[in-house]
């Protein structure tokens, strides 16, 4: 596999950091190196949460996504984002955490339903990107994914987080063989934030986007579940051959010197002036404290 030197250069630094580098390592690979692939990969993860009955449920009660699913989907990138790129023991990473803990004390779900939704955020990107990315994850970055998400599960409480990807894979698999299904909840979701993933898409493609979705899903009962059509052989041959030749054009293009997620920097169309931390979050599960402690 022929690499522009800097993406070369990349890679061997990447292959020689250690454990203790863990989360500058996951911090290149998910803001430079693999920064495309990995962020597809948060959206599939997002999706997949509908697909469970239970969660899908508390989530439409709730309201926020129905009323506000731009909104609710771009804040949901910020808040990983933010932790990836500033820290998660710096000012704004420990402002996110606190987010996060907040929210989950007012939505109800067990141990296992927060540990699979962590889950998703580690599985789903780093198979993609196996799967589909310009080069595959290196054992050392998937190691480091691994690590970011085991340390960022402690800091909001969640218990037996596996320590491995392996063992996290297993959980995940498990997880969905036993509780994903279908439920008119679910499909509600998927339906309001169909135009989240279509405002990354040319016009041209937003007919289609719902068997894009279900293509890049590659699961034919989680795309039921979530009321998606099935995937065909043309949709997964169109698939294969743009990534295909996006792969081909970006092994020959230099790595960017330029992060792909700067900390407060515009996220149209929601924020296209920029955000500050105290505008991330969701409305109607803080409680009677309000967004504005952030």
């Amino acid at each position: 596999m022929r690499l522009h030197s800097s993406l070369a250069h990349s890679l061997d630094r990447q292959l020689a950091q250690g454990p203790e580098d863990w989360e500058q390592t996951f911090r290149q690979m998910a803001l430079f190196d693999l920064a495309e692939d990995i962020k597809f990969g948060f959206f599939l993860a997002y999706y997949r949460n509908f697909a469970i009955p239970s969660g899908s449920a508390t989530l439409v009660r709730n309201g926020e996504i129905p009323a506000r699913p731009m909104k609710r989907s771009i804040d949901t990138g910020l808040v990983i984002y933010e932790l990836i790129a500033c820290g998660l023991d710096s000012e704004r990473g420990r402002q996110m955490t606190a987010l996060l803990n907040r929210v989950h004390r007012h939505v109800p779900g067990s141990q296992e339903d927060f540990l699979y939704v962590l889950m998703t955020l580690l599985v789903v990107p780093i198979r993609w990107t196996g799967r589909y990315g310009w080069r595959k994850p290196t054992p050392t970055e998937r190691d480091a994914a691994t690590r970011f998400f085991r340390e960022l599960g402690e800091r909001i409480h969640i218990a037996d987080i596996p320590v491995t990807f392996e063992a996290a894979e297993k959980f995940f698999d498990d997880y969905e063989r036993r509780r994903v299904a279908p439920s008119s909840a679910g499909k509600t979701l998927m339906g309001a934030t169909v135009q989240v993933f279509q405002s990354m898409q040319p016009k041209l493609l937003h007919p289609v986007t719902e068997r894009m979705i279900a293509t890049m899903l590659d699961d034919a009962h989680l795309a039921a579940a979530l009321g998606l059509p099935r995937s065909t052989w043309w949709s997964r041959l169109g698939l294969n051959a743009g990534l295909g030749v996006r792969n081909a054009i970006r092994r020959r293009t230099p790595l960017s010197a330029v992060p792909s997620f700067i900390p407060g920097q515009a996220a149209p169309p929601v924020y296209a002036e920029g955000y500050s931390l105290a505008d991330v979050g969701p409305i109607n599960v803080m409680g009677p404290r309000g967004r504005r402690g952030v």
